[in-house]
């Protein structure tokens, strides 16, 4: 019987390494896992991200933040259901993500339209997707977002908070990415007849929160939301009863049922525009109400030439 210092050293071919070795018959690298998962089919490669999903939160393998941010949940899940509506039926075109900032805390404001949110699902999709950071857009919602039970969760989830100062104001002194959209449900329901034409953007608080993290705001402008759902219409009456701000009326809601209930493909545009800084005020700054208002002033001035500017290059609304 031979002992084992007898067996003649045998050079491994790199190329006949079995698949649980790397190419130097050690223990597989990180760049041999890329390169094998790489080389997997699509369904393979899904499959074996949901499993790993599946794993991480039965093994609680994953963090919540003090706001209810599942970082897990929205990329592997929410992101996932989010893009194809961003990518195939809205097809948007998003430009000038260099204005905003690489890391660190920076306050979007965007106009707001369309009846139903989406715009702000998109934003959030088009930041994620495509700055060169993959940065997550932490948007202000308002209240009725957070009092509706499955809406509630799904928000928290994907990382959204209430619409106050003290919550806005912790999170850009977190050096968070936070989105607004300060016309609100004014924004939201007005009719179709004023589309594109800013709303009031309220008494300025998100200047004020800016101004007291030194945060930059960034403008952003939105086309193509508007179309979505043409409202040319509001039951006051059936608003009240349901204790929501507005109850739309469209060419084909309520009239068709749940499929009036689905919106137009329109061709959507996201153009974030250069930053305006804010750490160059002093502290007192936040209490000047004239500063306040032209600042507001400017941001929305910004914004609204911004889409009047898209218009008038756009040649379709649905392409």
């Amino acid at each position: 019987m031979r002992s084992e210092a007898s067996v003649p050293f045998q050079r491994r071919d790199p190329e006949r390494a079995t698949p649980a070795e790397g190419a130097d018959g050690g223990s597989p690298t990180p760049e041999d896992e890329g390169e094998r998962a790489e080389s997997r089919p699509d369904w393979e490669r899904r499959a074996a991200g949901a499993l790993a999903f599946l794993r991480r939160r039965v093994t609680g393998e994953y963090e919540v933040d003090d706001f209810g941010y599942d970082r897990d949940l929205t990329e592997t899940v929410l992101m996932s259901l989010l893009r194809p509506v961003y990518e195939k039926y809205f097809r948007v075109e998003v430009r000038g993500l260099e204005n905003i900032p690489e890391d660190g805390a920076a306050l979007v404001v965007a106009n707001h339209s369309g009846t139903l949110p989406l715009d702000g699902l998109m934003l959030q999709v088009a930041v994620h997707d495509h700055h060169p950071a993959r940065r997550h857009l932490r948007l202000l919602g308002a209240d009725l977002v957070f009092l509706l039970p499955v809406v509630n969760e799904l928000a928290r989830k994907a990382g959204h908070t209430l619409a106050c100062t003290e919550d806005a104001r912790e999170l850009l002194d977190r050096g968070e990415l936070v989105g607004v959209m300060p016309e609100g449900f004014k924004g939201l329901g007005k009719p179709f007849s004023q589309r594109y034409r800013l709303q009031r953007f309220g008494r300025g608080g998100f200047v004020s929160t800016a101004l007291r993290s030194g945060a930059p705001i960034v403008p952003c402008s939105i086309v193509g939301a508007e179309e979505i759902y043409p409202m040319v219409g509001d039951s006051r009456t059936l608003a009240r009863l349901l204790n929501l701000p507005y109850f739309p009326i469209t060419p084909t809601f309520p009239w068709l049922g749940p499929l009036g209930a689905v919106p137009l493909p329109t061709k959507w545009t996201i153009q974030f525009g250069a930053p305006i800084p804010t750490d160059g005020y002093a502290p007192e700054a936040a209490e000047d109400p004239m500063l306040m208002f032209n600042l507001t002033d400017q941001v929305r001035e910004t914004i609204q030439h911004t889409l009047y500017s898209l218009l008038v290059r756009r040649d379709s609304v649905f392409f």
